[in-house]
């Protein structure tokens, strides 16, 4: 069975740091894209980043560049999500993804297969 967990989020300050992780079990990131995604409320999902499978060449979403950093343990089969200098704009649902062949068009990231249930992170003024 195919499955993805979140996990990590919580409350934290602004211009404060968290780390998400993403267990996969079914499949693993050798051979499938890694994807974080964002919901805030009363907006739509957004990805955010994306990690390839072959070379872990990585992609960040302007709202997140320089900030936020995608990384890869293939021997535990998780992907991490490190968040800096987080702002209440970076509060959401972060989901996790994965795709055997994700692509990038202006900015959205399609492809994705696989879908975790979510985890809340939450940034307070």
């Amino acid at each position: 069975e195919v499955q993805l967990v979140e996990s990590g989020g919580g409350l934290v300050q602004a211009g404060g740091s968290l780390t998400l992780s993403c267990a996969a079990s079914g499949f693993t990131f050798a051979a499938y894209g890694a994807g974080w995604f964002r919901q805030a409320p009363g907006k739509e999902r957004e990805g955010i980043s994306l990690i390839s499978a072959k070379d872990s060449s990585t992609y960040y979403a302007d709202s997140v560049k320089g900030r936020f950093a995608i990384s890869k343990d293939s021997a535990k089969n998780t992907v991490y999500l490190q968040m800096n200098s987080l702002s209440p704009e970076d509060t959401g649902v972060y989901y996790c993804a994965a795709g055997k062949t994700p692509t990038i068009v202006i900015d959205t990231i399609y492809g994705m297969d696989y879908w975790g249930k979510g985890t809340l992170v939450t940034v307070s003024v």
